[in-house]
C-alpha cells in the first residue's frame, strides 16, 4: 500500500511507541512536548549532525541529515547520519546515553534502512546506534524478526492515532527521566483507573 503524504508518520513516532505507547500520541497528537535534562542533552547531540551535508572520510560517503521515506509504510524523517560504503548504506543514528540495548532506539533504526532500501534499491543489513556518553557504536542487525517488529508497530501506531485515545500509562521507571511526566501525570492516572477497576468489579452482579 502506498500513502498519500500527508497520511505519512514521522520515523520519530517508532522510538516514542517503543519507549512508551502514551507518549505517542501525547506529542504527536496532542502537541505535547516539555524539555527536561535528558532532552537537552539528546538536542545537543543531534545538532553536530543536523546540518545537511556530505564529505568523503577516505572510502565512504557520509551524508549527515539526510532526508528519508518510505511509500509502501507511510513514514518520513532525516537519518542522522548514513554512511555509503560503496553503494550499501548504513544508517547511524545518535543518542546522548551509554552504550545499551533499547528496542525503541532499534526500532527507528530499523525503519530508517526499510526507507534506504525503497529509495536506493539496495539491502540494508546492518545500522549502528552511536551512544555520545560512552563515545562507541552498538551495530544493530536489521532481522527479519527486527522488521516485523517494525511493521507491527507502525500498524499500531496508526490504529492509535486514529482512535484518538491516550492509552494507560505505564507508571514504571520509563517515568522517571520522561519530559512528559507532568502532562501525562502516571500516578495520579493509575489512580483514577484503579479506581474504576474497584469500583466496577464492586457493583457487579454476578449471573447465575
Amino acid at each position: 500500500m502506498n500513502y498519500q503524504y500527508e497520511d505519512f508518520l514521522m520515523l520519530s513516532t517508532l522510538r516514542h511507541y517503543g519507549y512508551c505507547p502514551r507518549s505517542c500520541p501525547l506529542i504527536h497528537q496532542k502537541q505535547t512536548f516539555s524539555e527536561n535534562l535528558y532532552t537537552l542533552r539528546g538536542r545537543a547531540v543531534h545538532e553536530q549532525v543536523d546540518k545537511p551535508e556530505g564529505e568523503f572520510v577516505g572510502n565512504i560517503l557520509v551524508e549527515r541529515a539526510l532526508p528519508l521515506w518510505s511509500h509502501r509504510l507511510g513514514l518520513v524523517g532525516k537519518a542522522d547520519v548514513v554512511e555509503f560504503h560503496g553503494e550499501i548504506p548504513y544508517p547511524v543514528e545518535y543518542k546522548h546515553g551509554p552504550r545499551r540495548e533499547n528496542e525503541h532506539n532499534d526500532l527507528q533504526l530499523c525503519a530508517q534502512a526499510i526507507c534506504l532500501e525503497e529509495m536506493t534499491g539496495q539491502a540494508v543489513p546492518r545500522g549502528a546506534i552511536f551512544h555520545h556518553k560512552s563515545r562507541r557504536r552498538r551495530e544493530v542487525i536489521f532481522t527479519s524478526a527486527l522488521r516485523r517488529q517494525v511493521e507491527g508497530a507502525v500498524t499500531a501506531i496508526r490504529s492509535l492515532l486514529a482512535e484518538k485515545k491516550l492509552p494507560p500509562p505505564v507508571n514504571d521507571r520509563r517515568c522517571e527521566k520522561c519530559s512528559l511526566k507532568e502532562a501525562c501525570m502516571p500516578q495520579v492516572t493509575e489512580s483514577r483507573n484503579r479506581e474504576k477497576r474497584l469500583l466496577a468489579n464492586l457493583f457487579e452482579v454476578a449471573t447465575p
